[in-house]
């Protein structure tokens, strides 16, 4: 297995690639210009490969020494992104969230995050995926279920699954009062994939009579197919509040309360005293009473 080259000689190669500049690679790396000249040339000698040509205006690359530089640039790249994660930003938060919560609730509402806490850095983790707290290093994360979700984590309620029908201005009768079961039973439905139409108008004591059905893997994008006026969506209530507000959307169907998959905010315990974390935590608690009490 051949030997590794000096780590120094490698680090002085890809500052010099990067810069095409001896002069420069030393200014990044607090050296002298000649310590930057000899680390490379040290590495040409372990290679026994000319990397550069020195020209007139710096330094240019050979075929062999651009060929090398890519490589070597993308692991130090990866080195510096490595780190970057591991070393502590106190200011940093990152929240796992589903798609849909990000993009109907989450999103809408950083404007006023910000406005509270300018310094904190939200970064937002949108996946279907349940992420980890520790292997994916996330300080907060949107849930939905009952508890208990488990013994190492603390708990907060954000908003209730209360579940409406709702659909284009189009699809509505009579004004604002909601069509009655058996109308909406006939009408095209835009499925999302927790399902709950069956479920749904059972509760309301009808079967569902629609021709068309329309079916998509998101909650938001049944949304979005619904003020299309693809058809009539099933979602919970805070998620389309604003939707609702501006008449892109109106309510068609009375509110149902699934029961036992509310959402809620989760953060490990060790979280504590981390007062970024403890912030948002915060803002979403005091954000979703207001939401609630509103609608």
């Amino acid at each position: 297995m051949p030997e590794l080259p000096p780590l120094n000689s490698l680090r002085a190669f890809d500052a010099a690639g990067r810069r095409l500049s001896f002069r420069s690679a030393a200014d990044e790396l607090g050296v002298t210009q000649g310590a930057v000249a000899q680390q490379v040339r040290q590495l040409e000698a372990h290679l026994d490969v000319v990397l550069f040509e020195r020209v007139p205006k710096g330094l240019a690359f050979t075929s062999a020494g651009r060929s090398y530089h890519n490589r070597i640039a993308g692991i130090f790249a990866d080195l510096r992104s490595a780190t970057a994660e591991l070393k502590p930003e106190p200011n940093k938060v990152i929240i796992s969230v589903t798609p849909t919560f990000a993009a109907k609730w989450l999103i809408p509402n950083l404007p006023d995050f910000t406005a509270a806490h300018p310094n904190i850095d939200l970064r937002i983790m949108a996946t279907e995926k349940v992420s980890s707290f520790y292997s994916d290093g996330i300080d907060l994360a949107v849930r939905q279920g009952s508890p208990p979700f488990g013994a190492s984590l603390d708990v907060s309620f954000l908003f209730k699954q209360s579940l409406i029908a709702v659909a284009a201005p189009m699809f509505a009768d009579n004004g604002d009062n909601p069509l009655d079961p058996e109308t909406l039973a006939k009408q095209p439905k835009v499925h999302d994939t927790h399902d709950l139409w069956p479920s749904y108008l059972a509760h309301m004591g009808v079967q569902d009579r629609s021709r068309r059905h329309l079916r998509l893997s998101q909650t938001s994008l049944a949304v979005d197919a619904a003020i299309a006026g693809q058809g009539v969506a099933l979602v919970s209530r805070f998620l389309v509040a604003h939707d609702l507000e501006t008449g892109r959307l109106v309510e068609v169907g009375a509110a149902w309360d699934a029961g036992k998959n509310d959402f809620y905010v989760l953060m490990p315990r060790t979280a504590k005293n981390n007062k970024s974390v403890a912030n948002v935590l915060t803002w979403l608690k005091s954000r979703s009473a207001e939401d609630t009490q509103l609608h």
